[in-house]
């Protein structure tokens, strides 16, 4: 190669970490803290009758289904600019019967995260039942909500 064509080495590496640096500030996302709800909306599936029932439960609380208890301890969803996804913490239990037709201690089934991108991830195994996660509602969310039912009821 010709020496007018040739390049120093000292500039062409100068030249590839300013490539460098730039994509890595490019390449970084900011990520923001996830949006933590007071409801979760359940969706309950009954094998056996084939119905499926959404079911919105306050965290804290409990949603009893079948023989199912559903309590539910925390739910998360990741902001509204980054990639959707919801998450809560269940603890459920079933009550079974002793055979007499009276109650023996219930038998935990599942705790855990449920993720609602991904249910078959943390699943219930039940031969019954189906219990999976579909939203987590912020406090927001109900202000917006209740304000847009206001206006449209109010001309």
């Amino acid at each position: 190669m010709p020496k007018s064509l040739q390049m120093p080495k000292s500039f062409l590496m100068s030249r590839l970490c300013v490539f460098l640096i730039l994509a890595l500030l490019l390449s970084t996302n900011a990520n923001a803290a996830n949006i933590m709800g007071d409801k979760v909306v359940l969706r309950a599936l009954d094998k056996v009758t084939a119905t499926t029932e959404d079911y919105t439960v306050i965290v804290g609380n409990s949603l009893k289904y079948g023989s199912l208890e559903i309590k539910v301890q925390h739910c998360e969803k990741r902001p509204p600019e980054e990639t959707p996804e919801v998450f809560a913490f269940l603890q459920i239990t079933d009550a079974r019967t002793d055979g007499h037709g009276g109650e023996s201690q219930a038998v935990k089934l599942f705790s855990g995260w449920m993720f609602a991108s991904s249910p078959a991830l943390s699943a219930l195994y039940h031969p019954v039942y189906d219990i999976w996660v579909l939203d987590c509602i912020t406090p927001g969310a109900d202000a917006l909500t209740d304000g847009a039912n206001s206006r449209s009821e109010n001309p």
